[in-house]
C-alpha cells in the first residue's frame, strides 16, 4: 500500500461517517474516469499496451490503495485455474468443472468474510463475484467454440471462443479496472471486439454518413457526454445514500426506539431502509457503468430510430424501473441486470437438455447458484425464499385479477385500471421493503426481529394469497372471467414469452409448478423403466413425497 495514503481518507471518515475503505472504494470509481479517458487514447493498433495499462491500474487499486496482496493471489488462482481447465480439459463436463472450481474458491472466501464480520471493510469477495461470472462464462464460451455452429444458438455463436486468447488479453479481460470491484460483468468476446476495436465497425450496407463521431484517428466514438451524465447521476446517488443512511439504517430498525413507533411508521422506516440501501447500489453501479462508457466498452451500436450511439451494453440497474415497479418481476428485472443475464445464459439454459424446455431442475440449479454466489448469510436465503413465493402470488393476481380491469379482449385498460395500477404499485413496494430487509440485516436473529416488529405482514399476505388461489375462489374467478369474456379462459403463450419465462436473479417463477414438474419427472422415469422391462411401480404417499423432496432440495 502507498505510504500515508490513508491519511486523507481518515479525515474524510471523521466528516462523513463512512469508513476509510468505503471512501477509498468511492475514490477508485472516480479515478476510473480519468484512467478510462487515458485508456481510450492509447493507439487502437496497440491492444497489448491497452492490456498492460488495464492490468497496471487494477494492481494500483488492489495493492496501492487497499494492500490486497492476498486478493491478487485469489484472482490469480481462480483465473489461472479456469484458463487451465479450459485449455486442458475436453468434453461437455469442462464448463461444469470450471464452474465448481471458481464457485468453490469463492465460497471459501465468502465464509472467511462472514467469520470476519466486517461489512464496511473492502476485501476481494466483491471483485471475485464479478470474476466468477466472467470465468464461468469464459469456460462455456470455450466449450461452445469446440462445437459446430449448427449446434449453437445465436447468442452462443456470437460469444464462442474458437482459439484461446493470449495470457495478456486474458489478464486484461479479468482485470478490467472500471468493472474490477463491482462489475458489470461481460463476456470475453465483447472484450476482444473492444480491444481490437471491431466493436465499432459499421455494419455492412450502413450509410457511412451516419457513423458516430470520433476524435482524430480513433475508432471509439465520442463518449464523454454520456459518461459525464452517468458520473453526475452516480455521485448524486452516493450523496443521497450518505444523507439517508444517517437517518435510516440497520441500527434504527434494531433499536428499542423503533418498537415504540406505530405500525405504519415502522413500515415506513423499513421502506426507507430499503431505499437508502438501494441508493448505494444505484450510485456504485451507475459510476462503474459511466467509466465503462468512457473507455468505450459500453458502446452498443447505433439506435435504429435516431442513428445516435447507444451506450447501454453494460447497464446494470434501472433505478426508475425499480422505484416505480408495479409487480415483482419488473422490480427484479431492473436490478443487477448483468447477473440476471449470466444466470439465464450460463446456468438456466445450460442445465436444460437440447430440445427440451427448462423445467424444475433448471430453476432449482439457478436458484442454488444465485444463493451461493451471494454468500451464506441467512438473511439472503430468507429474502430469496419469500421473493420466490411472491412471484407466484404476483403471477396469480396478474392472471386472475388483472383481467377484470381490462377490456374483455384483454387489449386495453378499462376505466378502473388506474386504481389497479396504484394498488399494485403500493403492494409491490411495501412487500419488497419487507422482503429485502434481511438482505440488509444479514443475520437470522436481526432479520426475524425486524419482521416480527411489523407482524410478518408480507409473510401473512403471501400465505393468505396462496391459500386464496388454492381454494374454490380460483374456480369462481375463472368462471366470472369466462362469462365476462364470453370465451374459455386460456393462457396463450408466445415464443417471446417462453424466452422471458426464466428465473429472475435465480428466483423460481412458480414454486408450486416446480413441485408439479418434479412429480411428473418421477412418473416419466417410472414409465421409461417399465418400457425397458424393469419391474417398478409408481411411488405413492410418503415414498413419493421423499423422492420429490430429494429432487427439489427442500421439504414440502
Amino acid at each position: 500500500m502507498i505510504p500515508y495514503i490513508n491519511v486523507p481518507f481518515q479525515y474524510g471518515e471523521s466528516l462523513t461517517g463512512a469508513s476509510v475503505d468505503e471512501l477509498k472504494f468511492l475514490t477508485t470509481m472516480i479515478l476510473s474516469y480519468p484512467f478510462a479517458a487515458l485508456l481510450k487514447r492509447i493507439t487502437d493498433s496497440k491492444p497489448h499496451q491497452k492490456n498492460l495499462f488495464i492490468v497496471a491500474v487494477s494492481l494500483f487499486y488492489l495493492v496501492g490503495m487497499f494492500d490486497l496482496w492476498t486478493g491478487v493471489r485469489t484472482m490469480l488462482i481462480s483465473s489461472a485455474g479456469a484458463y487451465a481447465i479450459a485449455k486442458y480439459v475436453e468434453g461437455p463436463f469442462m464448463p461444469w468443472i470450471g464452474f465448481i472450481f471458481v464457485m468453490g474458491h469463492m465460497s471459501v472466501n465468502h465464509i472467511y468474510r462472514q467469520m470476519a464480520n466486517a461489512p464496511s471493510a473492502i476485501d476481494i469477495t466483491g471483485a471475485q463475484m464479478v470474476m466468477v461470472m466472467k470465468l464461468t462464462a469464459f469456460c462455456w464460451n470455450v466449450y461452445d467454440g469446440s462445437l459446430p455452429d449448427a449446434e449453437l444458438v445465436e447468442f452462443q455463436r456470437e460469444r464462442a471462443i474458437r482459439e484461446l486468447p493470449s495470457l495478456l488479453d486474458y489478464a486484461g479481460y479479468i482485470f478490467f479496472f472500471p468493472a474490477l470491484f463491482a462489475g458489470p460483468s461481460f463476456d470475453y468476446a465483447e472484450y476482444r471486439k473492444y480491444i481490437e476495436t471491431t466493436m465499432f465497425d459499421m455494419k455492412p450496407g450502413s450509410d457511412p454518413s451516419k457513423a458516430p463521431k470520433t476524435r482524430k484517428k480513433r475508432k471509439i466514438p465520442r463518449s464523454g457526454t454520456p459518461a459525464t451524465f452517468k458520473a453526475i447521476n452516480g455521485i448524486l446517488w452516493i450523496g443521497l445514500f450518505l444523507k439517508f443512511n444517517g437517518w435510516y439504517n440497520a441500527d434504527l430498525i434494531l433499536s428499542n426506539n423503533y418498537k415504540q413507533y406505530g405500525f405504519l411508521r415502522r413500515v415506513w422506516f423499513l421502506e426507507m431502509l430499503g431505499l437508502s440501501t438501494r441508493m448505494k447500489y444505484y450510485g456504485v453501479w451507475t459510476l462503474t457503468e459511466g467509466a465503462c462508457i468512457l473507455s468505450g466498452l459500453g458502446y452498443n451500436g447505433l439506435d435504429p430510430k435516431t442513428s445516435q450511439p447507444r451506450w447501454d451494453r453494460l447497464q446494470n440497474v434501472n433505478p426508475w424501473g425499480i422505484e416505480f415497479a408495479q409487480n415483482s418481476r419488473a422490480y427484479l428485472e431492473n436490478w443487477n441486470m448483468n447477473t440476471n443475464h449470466w444466470l439465464r445464459n450460463y446456468m438456466y439454459l445450460r442445465v436444460t437438455p437440447k430440445g427440451k424446455k427448462p423445467g424444475f431442475r433448471a430453476s432449482l440449479a439457478t436458484f442454488v447458484t444465485s444463493a451461493f454466489w451471494h454468500g451464506f448469510y441467512p438473511g439472503y436465503y430468507l429474502t430469496f425464499v419469500l421473493a420466490a413465493f411472491m412471484q407466484t402470488v404476483a403471477k396469480n393476481f396478474r392472471r386472475y385479477i388483472r383481467p377484470f380491469f381490462m377490456t374483455p379482449d384483454g387489449q386495453s385498460p378499462n376505466q378502473y385500471k388506474p386504481y389497479y395500477d396504484i394498488a399494485s404499485y403500493f403492494v409491490t413496494q411495501t412487500a419488497f421493503c419487507f422482503t429485502t430487509a434481511p438482505f440488509v440485516l444479514l443475520t437470522l436473529p436481526a432479520s426475524i426481529a425486524a419482521w416480527a416488529h411489523v407482524y410478518f405482514y408480507t409473510v401473512v399476505g403471501v400465505a393468505a394469497s396462496i391459500a386464496f388461489f388454492a381454494s374454490p375462489a380460483k374456480s369462481f374467478l375463472i368462471q366470472k372471467l369466462q362469462e365476462r369474456n364470453q370465451t374459455p379462459l386460456q393462457r396463450v403463450r408466445t415464443n417471446s414469452q417462453d424466452a422471458k419465462n426464466h428465473p429472475v436473479l435465480g428466483l423460481p417463477n412458480d414454486p408450486g409448478r416446480e413441485v408439479g414438474e418434479a412429480v411428473q419427472e418421477v412418473r416419466d422415469e417410472v414409465e421409461a423403466r417399465r418400457r425397458r422391462g424393469a419391474s417398478i411401480s409408481m411411488p405413492k404417499g410418503k415414498e413419493l413425497q421423499n423422492i420429490v423432496e430429494a429432487k427439489i432440495g427442500k421439504k414440502l
